[in-house]
């Protein structure tokens, strides 16, 4: 049957495919245009499956902090080339999906993928993009934050690094608590106190700096007490409040928070394109 450019343009505006993908599927479902559109999905579908071993490493991470600054939803959405990223479509149908990971409070990507966008689950959605795009498209890391502190939240320049800080109380200067979220991005702290350091990890440190130790000559319980002072270094590095302030090596991220009247941190999370959690 005849397939005209009207009807073509019409499935293409309602599920931006390509125009000779939109006249396949109409050839295939008869001129059947709720039959065309489920070729499309499923097309998708398959365009998924097929690429469900690559890897996706490029894309997006998208915050919004509510304006009370007591809630906050961080999204990353993963794509396989920076050239998609940059894509003002894929950028637009990320936010779409921040947009309703906050409204529906989502705290897991398999909450957020059954979350109604315009008439379709988010992952119907990412089926879509993946039939149009022909790259993998998923989404990675979902975080919901409801405190009764107060986040501030950081994106890098490019959105491939975001950080959202949670503060034990209301805090009046923007640019300090800008500047403890700039920190967490660029300094990675593993936690806000010692408190907070995985034990294993704690232990494994504690065991590399002993044999060093030992290796460089040192009897083994010399090495012991020599290990603690090591250990207290990777604190210093690795513990946020501890951390030397990177706009000011004279003091530490604790006291420059003290120094100037703030709350201090409660936690954060920091999320980097492409990086595991």
């Amino acid at each position: 049957m005849s397939i005209s450019a009207k009807d073509v343009m019409k499935l293409r505006n309602a599920t931006g495919a390509g125009m000779m993908d939109c006249k396949k599927a109409l050839t295939e479902a008869e001129g059947d245009f709720e039959k065309a559109v489920e070729i499309l999905r499923k097309k998708g579908q398959q365009v998924s499956e097929k690429r469900a071993d690559r890897e996706a490493n490029q894309g997006l991470v998208l915050i919004k902090i509510s304006d009370d600054r007591s809630k906050a939803s961080a999204i990353e959405i993963n794509c396989e080339t920076d050239f998609v990223a940059r894509n003002e479509d894929f950028q637009a149908q990320g936010e779409a999906f921040l947009n309703a990971a906050f409204s529906s409070e989502a705290g897991t990507i398999a909450d957020l993928l059954k979350q109604d966008v315009k008439g379709l689950t988010i992952e119907q959605h990412l089926e879509e993009m993946v039939g149009k795009i022909g790259e993998k498209i998923e989404i990675s890391k979902v975080v919901y934050i409801n405190t009764s502190g107060t986040l501030v939240e950081y994106i890098h320049p490019g959105n491939q690094l975001g950080v959202i800080a949670e503060f034990e109380s209301s805090i009046e200067n923007d640019d300090i608590a800008k500047d403890v979220a700039m920190q967490i991005a660029a300094m990675n702290p593993l936690a806000v106190t010692r408190d907070g350091v995985d034990a294993s990890i704690v232990e494994k440190e504690l065991e590399i700096a002993k044999e060093q130790l030992i290796n460089e000559g040192k009897p083994a319980e010399i090495a012991e007490k020599a290990a603690q002072g090591k250990l207290r270094r990777f604190y210093e590095e690795r513990v946020l409040l501890e951390q030397k302030f990177v706009k000011d090596n004279g003091v530490t991220v604790k006291e420059y928070l003290t120094q100037n009247g703030a709350p201090l941190v409660r936690s954060f999370h920091r999320i980097q394109l492409g990086e595991s959690q």
